[in-house]
């Protein structure tokens, strides 16, 4: 394709944004402009199929800065996906395709919702992780059905973000070769040069982390394709630093800051236009010419994809097409979950260990790692190898890059992951938790060390507010599991929900319930353990709390206090269930204390009381730190005395305590 070409269809993306910035009032129209000349050539070098966003043999394309979305949405238009101009034209309206941010599963082509500046980085990370490890499952040298590029754009505030430091480590570590970073290096922020906080050698940093890098003009075609072919070939991953003007184009506002997040207005767009070339009074305006190279790119990517899937018909290759339907189409039902009825007692985060591990050996793409926590948290995968070939990731130290990579690894179409670290190192994870529930990403976190039980190492790891965060989050699923049995029904609900899940775990260990009849409907969230006739009151808790819950209820009976006792194992499950159920699990005429060594003012909605945590914790063993904060036999059964305005008097019944 002619250079001269080239810079007409550039042209054609840098105004096409700024129009749709301009109608909206709203945007940014920096990144776009000044990126045009690279997503130009980047379409020559792509593999994708615009009719079918959803191959799974496609090129990646993420775009860790989000603001660029004028950028993104005219791509996407330009290509062939299922995007309108009227779409363009409805820019960061209520209800359009096209809002403000990119957003996974809301606007095809759209890979991944990358959200805070960094991320995306880590997602790049994610797909590159997740193509390896499929393609050493189901790739041969005569034959390699996983063959792919992963790209990504940056910015200067993506690489400022501590994300970028721990994910683009890992990519070094592991070598991933056919991940492709495009840094956009405009040296321009919202409040000025860069250099006002930023003067770091961006080329010797990635260096270090094992990274190829390349570095061009970011408007020079033949620079650009030149270090495209380069990085395609490279056998470790590349960052291409692209010298590039910010707002390029843009008639007087070039190279200036101002142009990062406002509309340029309509003068400067007319005059830019101008002196491109273009009709200085239209607005939208596509070239025929270049909406047929654009869109050539429909008819290379179904015969893209026609070669694939031929590919996939060879009788030779019968083996590696059943080990890839293998990681497309999950046996849930060949688990051999394991049975923990006649263990007295155990850790939630040991049994989960058995758990995850019952899991891996049936379901080939169920991988996953700790943020070198693997021993506390139990959740090695003994005996099946490590990354790439291996089910076990070694993440090292790195929690906030950890959830993010594994967004990305959930979302590529052939693995199911999990992540762990403790429950009060959540915080650095939050960012893409809260991704993972806007874009119903089916990612699994592990959290364990799930409260005061944590003992010892003090208040600065015990996690007190973090189960009324995350239960918060809407459309997220925290599960806290009262014992060995209730995790395990648990994570068979979780495991087929295709829907982000936590698991909250003791470090403790937490004696197993006898549920009188069957185990109770776990799959609805909560259900009653143990049922009395009669009963005025009901007491609500989850995880180590039920079991002491359990025992008060006993004392309580003796006392003329009749207690209905209720398991909550995920209370956001059981928040969905319709009135009529939640009528049957909390009787509508009884009084209700929930109990939680946590924050727990969720459970208001449903309580009259809750006992949970006031304050933050403290050092000191387990079982003196529940004494202390009145998680004990004997303070529930005097806080639900107390409830129901009885005197709270003393009842001694011969080993009522094992009762």
């Amino acid at each position: 394709m002619s250079n001269e070409m080239r810079k007409k269809m550039a042209d054609t993306i840098r105004f096409l944004a700024a129009d749709m910035i301009q109608k909206a009032n709203s945007g940014h129209p920096g990144a776009p402009m000044g990126l045009a000349d690279i997503a130009v050539v980047l379409s020559e070098h792509l593999r994708h199929n615009p009719k079918n966003p959803q191959w799974l043999n496609r090129d990646r394309v993420v775009f860790s800065g989000g603001h660029a979305t004028g950028l993104i949405y005219s791509l996407l238009y330009l290509w062939g996906y299922d995007l309108s101009m009227e779409d363009l034209k409805n820019f960061r309206q209520l209800g359009s395709k096209t809002p403000g941010h990119p957003e996974y599963g809301h606007t095809p082509g759209v890979e991944i919702t990358t959200g805070p500046l960094g991320q995306g980085v880590a997602n790049a990370v994610g797909f590159a992780m997740a193509k390896e490890f499929t393609a050493s499952k189901v790739n041969s040298p005569t034959c390699k059905l996983i063959d792919h590029k992963v790209y990504c754009f940056c910015g200067d505030g993506d690489l400022e973000e501590g994300i970028s430091y721990e994910a683009c480590a890992l990519a070094g570590r592991f070598a991933l070769k056919d991940l492709i970073l495009i840094y956009d290096s405009n040296h321009i922020t919202i409040e000025g040069e860069t250099s006002i906080a930023w003067n770091e050698d961006v080329e010797k940093r990635f260096e270090a982390q094992n990274w190829k890098v390349l570095k061009i003009n970011g408007h020079c075609y033949d620079e650009i394709d030149a270090a495209l072919t380069e990085a395609k070939a490279s056998d470790r991953p590349t960052i291409i630093v692209a010298n590039t003007i910010i707002g390029r184009k843009a008639v007087g506002l070039e190279g200036n800051h101002e142009v990062h997040g406002a509309p340029l207005g309509e003068e400067v767009i007319k005059v830019s236009k101008e002196k491109a070339g273009f009709p200085p009074d239209e607005s939208f305006y596509v070239p025929e010419d270049v909406l047929i190279r654009f869109r050539c790119a429909v008819e290379q990517g179904e015969l893209y994809e026609k070669e694939w899937r031929h590919l996939l018909k060879q009788a030779p290759y019968a083996e590696q097409n059943e080990a890839l339907e293998r990681l497309l189409n999950p046996d849930f039902d060949a688990i051999a979950w394991p049975d923990f009825s006649d263990t007295k007692e155990m850790a939630t985060r040991d049994s989960n260990g058995q758990i995850l591990n019952a899991i891996a050996r049936a379901v080939p793409g169920f991988v996953g790692g700790s943020a070198d926590l693997a021993p506390s948290n139990k959740t090695y995968l003994k005996d099946m190898g490590d990354f790439p070939e291996g089910k076990n990731l070694h993440f090292g130290i790195r929690e906030h890059a950890m959830g993010a990579i594994t967004n990305a690894m959930a979302l590529y179409g052939t693995v199911i992951p999990f992540n762990a670290t403790f429950f009060v190192f959540s915080d650095y994870q939050k960012p893409a938790v809260r991704i993972a529930a806007l874009s119903g990403i089916p990612n699994h976190f592990i959290w364990t060390h799930d409260s005061i039980g944590v003992g010892e190492d003090g208040p600065t790891h015990q996690p007190i507010e973090h189960l009324s965060q995350f239960r918060a989050l809407p459309d997220f699923y925290v599960w806290r599991p009262a014992d060995a049995t209730e995790n395990v029904e648990a994570w068979k609900v979780a495991i087929r929900m295709q829907k982000p899940q936590a698991f909250v775990l003791s470090r403790q260990k937490l004696k197993t319930l006898k549920p009188e009849k069957d185990f109770g409907d776990v799959s609805r969230g909560a259900y009653i353990v143990k049922k009395r006739k009669d009963a005025v009151l009901t007491i609500m808790a989850s995880g180590s709390e039920l079991m002491p819950s359990l025992q008060a209820g006993c004392f309580l009976e003796r006392m003329g206090i009749n207690a209905n006792i209720v398991s909550v194992p995920c209370f956001d499950l059981f928040d969905e269930q319709d009135e009529e159920y939640k009528k049957a699990v909390i009787d509508p005429n009884t009084k209700v204390l929930a109990v939680e060594a946590a924050r727990g003012i969720e459970y208001y909605k449903y309580a009259d009381d809750v006992l949970g945590m006031e304050t933050f914790g403290a050092s000191a063993p387990a079982g003196d730190l529940f004494k202390k904060f009145g998680f004990t036999i004997k303070n529930i059964k005097a806080r639900a005395a107390a409830l129901m305005g009885v005197e709270n008097k003393s009842v001694t019944i011969e080993k009522m305590g094992e009762a």
